[in-house]
């Protein structure tokens, strides 16, 4: 795909509760438009789930006249519940995620002792992107890139001049994401940040997460030309050997996310919940020392 200097509109939303930023992406009012990475409120105290992100995201395509044509994951969250599947109910549009979802599938089925019935072929979700794959969002082009070391399973977005990261980077005060999940690898991560700050300087940066250091303001947009000269973990000059030693070194520290467990188990289910049983009620599961 050639460089696109196209500049759709990118409205962000921000959740504090789980330091998430959903994406409209448009061409202007009354166009198509691509939500990214949608929020489902969760309660773990109280297992219960609601839909006020959700709505913010609703009032937002009403309110402008947008067409949903796409609802993209770029991964299958440890830190949040996906609303996509409310979302699409709601406003239709076709759900998406990358193709290596089935590697994420078959290490959790096994982790969370799954329903034999449940799939490992990712077709819980619409359409499976391969990467370079290219899409539309009306007028707008789109392209997968393949970015995994976080998960096996991440991709960014390119819509236009906007690249949409997923967990890949962070702020360039923040840095990158952690690689200690299953599937995650510190090497491969570095060579997926290199990918995506081999784009064109100019290039927008928008990040599915912002945990503010120094009680900065919330910030989620950046540039690859930013990236490059201040990321604290991949600037330029950083190599990937000692990348691998300091993000290696700083996973150990890390503790798991607060909402790891119901995350993981309803977003390789493309949102949905898991079976009902025989009284009615559906269950989440939590493993015990495995994680």
């Amino acid at each position: 795909m050639k460089p696109d200097t196209t500049a759709p509109h990118v409205h962000g939303l921000f959740d504090p509760a789980t330091w998430t930023v959903t994406y409209v992406v448009h061409h202007g009012p009354g166009t198509a438009c691509a939500i990214i990475d949608p929020v489902l409120d969760y309660d773990p105290k109280a297992g219960r789930t609601s839909h006020t992100s959700a709505e913010k995201v609703i009032d937002y395509v009403q309110s402008n006249h947008l067409k949903v044509a796409w609802i993209l994951e770029t991964h299958a969250h440890a830190d949040h519940l996906s609303a996509a599947p409310y979302l699409k109910a709601r406003l239709g549009g076709r759900l998406a995620i990358g193709s290596h979802i089935t590697d994420v599938q078959k290490v959790f089925k096994g982790i969370f002792n799954l329903e034999p019935g449940f799939k490992l072929d990712g077709s819980q979700f619409d359409h499976l992107f391969k990467d370079g794959e290219t899409f539309a969002v009306g007028e707008l082009e789109g392209e997968v890139l393949y970015v995994p070391g976080h998960t096996p399973a991440c991709v960014a977005y390119r819509i236009g001049d906007a690249v949409f990261v997923g967990d890949t980077l962070f702020m360039p005060d923040v840095g990158t994401a952690r690689c200690d999940f299953p599937g995650g690898d510190a090497k491969t991560l570095y060579a997926s940040t290199r990918k995506l700050l081999s784009l064109p300087p100019q290039t927008r940066l928008f990040m599915c997460h912002d945990y503010p250091p120094n009680h900065r303001a919330v910030r989620f947009e950046t540039t690859v030309a930013e990236q490059r000269a201040h990321n604290i973990h991949v600037h330029d000059g950083v190599s990937e050997a000692a990348f691998v030693a300091m993000r290696t070194q700083r996973d150990a520290t890390l503790e798991m996310p607060v909402l790891i467990l119901p995350s993981v188990q309803i977003n390789i289910r493309a949102g949905q919940l898991p079976p009902a049983e025989d009284n009615g009620t559906t269950y989440l599961k939590i493993p015990i020392n495995v994680l």
